[in-house]
């Protein structure tokens, strides 16, 4: 009886579907926010109160260009209003972001990040990393606050940063946010990326970075390179809700949309 009761059992819970892991995020670029711009700040509050409205969001990340001009008014502005968030976020660094000619360099901005956000409160790079159930999501920053210009540059050392990072969670599965993307969205030259060779070198090594996000060229475009998908998002006040579906598996599947805040 015991034996027919325990295959009775196995027979039971191999039957049972397998629930698929899906986790929501949503990626915010470009709000070029300023406080002596009215439509900025309301476009802001607008996007932060629709997010609120948005069901089963884990996190939000922010990929630069928050703010319209380099200032401390700007960022601090900024973060009073994101502040209003429901769920966690975090901020990338892009080209008008930071700039030393105007006394507001890499720092000074993340100095502000850390006095204003819990998840940066221990960050000390514009490089950084986070993790959300077992997946691996990587800040990396391609920005110049010394001559800033809309051309991104991932330096030497962020690409050798990035290598160790990626040896090390090499099991997990990795997402990658940053400002410029490396596979140009559109034909705009003077917002390509400087030297992007070294970088996607690298992205061979590694075939468990599935996905890049960013932003810079104000379009909606996703292409797969060589495995990864490479996805750029539209400008403020549009924003992208996306669904990592089967998450902890080696095939996640990406299924995104653009909303635009009104």
């Amino acid at each position: 009886m015991k034996k027919i009761l325990g295959l009775a059992l196995v027979l039971f819970f191999s039957c049972i579907p397998v629930i698929a892991k899906d986790m929501r995020f949503i990626q915010v670029t470009d709000t070029l926010y300023s406080i002596s711009d009215e439509k900025s700040v309301e476009q802001l509050k607008n996007i932060v109160n629709d997010i609120n409205h948005e069901s089963g969001t884990q996190f939000v990340v922010f990929t630069g260009n928050n703010i319209a001009q380099p200032s401390r008014e700007n960022l601090e502005g900024f973060l009073k209003e994101v502040k209003a968030l429901k769920v966690p976020y975090y901020v990338v660094l892009g080209n008008k972001d930071v700039n030393r000619q105007k006394n507001f360099g890499k720092k000074d901005y993340i100095e502000i990040l850390k006095k204003n956000i819990k998840t940066h409160k221990k960050i000390e790079s514009p490089n950084y990393i986070f993790e959300n159930d077992g997946v691996i999501f990587i800040v990396a920053d391609g920005s110049k606050d010394v001559i800033p210009s809309s051309n991104g540059y991932y330096k030497a050392d962020v690409i050798s940063w990035l290598d160790s990072q990626l040896q090390l969670y090499k099991d997990k599965n990795v997402v990658i946010f940053q400002h410029f993307p490396l596979i140009p969205p559109a034909q705009k030259e003077s917002r390509y990326t400087f030297k992007p060779e070294g970088y996607l070198k690298l992205l061979t090594k590694y075939p468990n970075v599935k996905a890049i996000f960013t932003g810079h060229f104000e379009v909606n475009n996703e292409q797969t390179v060589n495995g990864i998908l490479h996805v750029s998002t539209k400008n403020a006040p549009a924003y992208r809700v996306v669904d990592m579906m089967d998450y902890d598996s080696k095939t996640p599947v990406f299924w995104s949309v653009i909303k635009v805040s009104e």
